[in-house]
């Protein structure tokens, strides 16, 4: 198959049949999830964000925590980073929580703690793009807005047999304008949510579409044609930059030494243990650890190697435990003691097998993270 984004755009007219039977199948015996319960605003926004490249199981967990520490968005706009990256931590893509609390910060200053009842004006927040403006507006204020997420695309992909590449921008802009032809002006939520339900459930990502469960097989061009496994066509990703490190878990006893991150770029303002760039000998690390770190070494033991895989770089890691005389706080270094993680120091999952050394709780469950 041709991945040329230049191929024509195919024909939408017959869109104009999902509506009807998609809605019907959806009232007929949805997901119960947690987030539907209540779909305020504010559930469906977080419960969104939440979503975007993380599994619905993975999330059920993370979502009830958080809705139940910060209940709305005065709440989360007063919550501090350290809380915040707590209460986040294991998710992953770390910078959708730090958008969550700037855009809380602006409800509450210019909507008096409301989220907008407005398509254009939910785009304005921050991390905020048209998917999740879509859903807000359609789920909650039922504004006929299309709610365009990579299941829509594999749904809408499949049902016009378009053959384009779905890494082009435009792909997901033309189903957008077509769907907003065709979404039911007095039930667009349901709309939305039943096409997102069909493509977590029966136009599936992997392994073959369940066809037969379909329904809307009989309008479906992909079926028609015995396509349905050829596309989406996705171009292939560019490859990710692999990156050597060593990770050093200092202890005396009673502290382990961390390391917050810069406050940009990737898992901003996290704590980690102290890290030396490229794969180094004991004997190395030792000579940083007294040099660099002006700490006495009493003993060095090597830990198992780990990966870790972001979504442009990947982490080839090797460390180290090393015990130490008494650690001090120093230079963005905190000696703290290994249970206070549990509450306020957020590591991220990327150095799990290192924390799970030391019994640090690091996180409910490991979820995807970029």
């Amino acid at each position: 198959m041709s991945g040329d984004t230049k191929m024509i755009r195919p024909d939408y007219s017959q869109l104009a049949n999902l509506p009807a039977a998609l809605c019907t199948w959806y009232e007929s015996g949805h997901r119960e999830l947690p987030w539907r319960r209540d779909p305020s605003a504010y559930h469906v926004w977080l419960s969104e964000i939440m979503l975007q490249q993380t599994r619905v199981e993975a999330v059920k967990p993370y979502y009830e925590r958080f809705v139940e520490e910060l209940p709305d968005v005065e709440a989360l706009a007063r919550c501090s980073d350290d809380r915040l990256m707590k209460l986040w931590e294991g998710l992953g893509y770390y910078s959708r929580a730090r958008n969550l609390k700037k855009a809380a910060a602006v409800v509450e200053e210019q909507y008096a703690g409301e989220l907008p009842a407005d398509y254009e004006r939910l785009l304005e927040l921050p991390g905020i793009g048209p998917y999740t403006a879509g859903a807000v507006a359609s789920i909650a204020f039922h504004i006929p807005e299309p709610a365009v997420d990579g299941n829509v695309v594999r749904v809408i992909t499949r049902y016009t047999a378009d053959r384009r590449d779905i890494r082009s921008p435009r792909v997901a802009a033309d189903i957008r304008e077509a769907l907003k032809q065709v979404i039911p002006a007095d039930d667009p939520g349901t709309f939305n949510q039943a096409l997102m339900e069909l493509g977590a459930l029966v136009c599936v990502p992997s392994g073959a579409a369940r066809c037969t469960q379909c329904p809307v097989r009989e309008g479906c061009r992909a079926r028609e044609e015995g396509t349905a496994a050829e596309i989406p066509f996705k171009s292939s990703p560019q490859k990710r930059k692999k990156e050597k490190k060593t990770v050093l878990v200092l202890r005396d006893g009673r502290h382990t030494l961390l390391h917050r991150r810069p406050e940009n770029g990737l898992l901003a303002g996290l704590y980690e243990f102290p890290c030396m760039e490229g794969h180094r000998t004991g004997k190395e690390v030792l000579e940083y650890v007294e040099k660099e770190l002006h700490l006495t070494a009493v003993q060095i033991h090597p830990l198992p190697d780990a990966k870790h895989i972001f979504s442009h770089i990947e982490w080839e890691m090797k460390g180290y435990m090393i015990l130490t005389e008494a650690l001090h706080n120093a230079e963005c270094y905190l000696a703290v003691e290994p249970e206070r993680t549990k509450d306020e120091y957020p590591i991220p999952a990327a150095y799990r097998a290192y924390a799970e050394a030391l019994q640090i709780h690091i996180g409910m469950q490991k979820a995807s993270e970029g």
